[in-house]
């Protein structure tokens, strides 16, 4: 067979997408189609005429539907929708690690002020806010009393979207300043960092600095069943570590590697574009789709 058309699904090409693009134009067994979110549009019969679809969209409800769609057409995608749609949602992902036994900070879900309230008072301050579709560490509140409780509920419930009058609590957990990240390709964790900061928030995002974390097979087996635990794919799992060991945080679908390939020595965008390829090549190899 020919090179395998690889389509890159993408809004801006940030620095995460000019790597893998770079990586990708090394490989002669690789045709790029570039799929530009703002430029799509679906008819639900036909699609671009790829083998395998590698999404890179940095808004989540367009990835989350051209993602179906493409599932919809037979077209393999990294990662797959049921993976993102679990990904997206904090409470999907908390529900995904609860039935895979994989431990997480304590948590509760409450869908009115009043009964966030209770809760938030049940467990004990201080507790972490979160918005149950987000990332990059934005709109989080970290409370520390029931003054500022009421506070932030009440604005919450009355300036926030839909997504807001759901209340995701989860118990604050002391991290000494860092937490971990890292990124699974497949059955493999295959790097980690710290992410240090001074502040309670550590995304690199929000200014955090990155450093290598050695990947012990405890923090391996554990990151491959996180990733698991939500279908599996390309993935970066963040972990606390607590007196009581490990706890995965959150699991994140459109991965940012940027300032990790340097700081563990892992070129993770080739990794990337090999489980890629192979999820193209496993779909192609029974019959071939035609496309």
């Amino acid at each position: 067979m020919g090179a395998v058309k690889v389509g890159f699904l993408h809004s801006l090409v940030r620095k995460e997408e000019k790597l893998l693009l770079g990586e990708f134009g090394k490989r002669p067994d690789v045709e790029m189609v570039m799929l530009d979110d703002r430029a799509l549009c679906f008819d639900l019969n036909s699609g671009p005429g790829v083998d395998v679809v590698v999404e890179r969209s940095i808004n989540h409800s367009r990835a989350l539907h051209a993602l179906r769609l493409f599932k919809s057409l037979g077209i393999p995608c990294v990662n797959t929708y049921d993976v993102s749609n679990t990904c997206g949602d904090k409470i999907l992902t908390a529900v995904a690690l609860k039935d895979a036994n994989v431990r997480q900070p304590e948590l509760r879900i409450a869908f009115t002020e009043d009964s966030a309230l209770e809760a938030i008072d049940g467990m004990g301050y201080p507790v972490v806010l979160k918005p149950v579709v987000g990332s990059w560490g934005r709109l989080l509140s970290k409370i520390n009393d029931r003054d500022a409780a009421e506070t932030v509920l009440e604005h919450k419930t009355v300036l926030g979207s839909y997504h807001h009058s759901i209340f995701f609590i989860q118990k604050y957990v002391e991290k000494k300043g860092r937490d971990i990240r890292a990124f699974v390709v497949g059955d493999e964790c295959i790097a980690a960092i710290y992410r240090t900061s001074r502040h309670w928030i550590t995304n690199t995002a929000r200014g955090a600095t990155a450093s290598n974390c050695p990947v012990t097979p405890e923090l391996a087996e554990l990151c491959v069943r996180a990733a698991q635990a939500v279908g599996g794919g390309v993935l970066a799992i963040d972990l606390f570590e607590s007196d009581a060991g490990y706890l995965v945080n959150e699991v994140n679908y459109t991965m940012e590697f940027r300032n990790s390939i340097d700081t563990t020595g892992v070129n993770i965008p080739d990794k990337v574009i090999d489980y890629v390829v192979s999820r193209a090549l496993d779909c192609l190899a029974p019959t071939n789709h035609g496309h």
